[in-house]
């Protein structure tokens, strides 16, 4: 019994420091608004496959959304941020909303990883 008071101590500090690491934002950090396409030549057509970031908007793959907060946490090559998006649901004729989470890693100043998961992150770049 003596051991378990300090252990449960032990999981609830621990557990608070994990949290203390993820900062919430109202709006997508500026560094990351813009046009962003996967090559040049996107940038330039009419190609859909590109997104645009702006203060409280995405537009993209998922449609045109709402931003309605950005979580940013740090990691090994720099902070990752996942955009909370709510978008028109699309997947049924009545009118609603879907939730969901884009994914942005900075790879530098102009390239970015983008995707609704790690496992679907697409790069970007910064279109002029």
């Amino acid at each position: 019994m003596r051991t378990a008071i300090p252990l449960v101590i032990l999981i609830a500090i621990s557990s608070q420091a994990a949290i203390a690491g993820v900062k919430r934002h109202g709006s997508v950090p500026e560094a990351l608004r813009g046009s962003w396409a996967t090559s040049a030549d996107v940038c330039n057509g009419a190609d859909k496959s590109g997104v645009a970031l702006a203060a409280k908007t995405y537009a993209g793959p998922a449609g045109n959304c709402s931003v309605m907060w950005v979580s940013e946490t740090p990691g090994l090559q720099g902070a990752i941020y996942s955009a909370h998006l709510r978008c028109p649901n699309k997947r049924t004729q009545q009118q609603g909303w879907s939730e969901s989470n884009l994914v942005i890693r900075p790879d530098d100043t102009n390239k970015i990883s983008a995707g609704p998961n790690f496992s679907g992150l697409k790069t970007y770049q910064r279109c002029p």
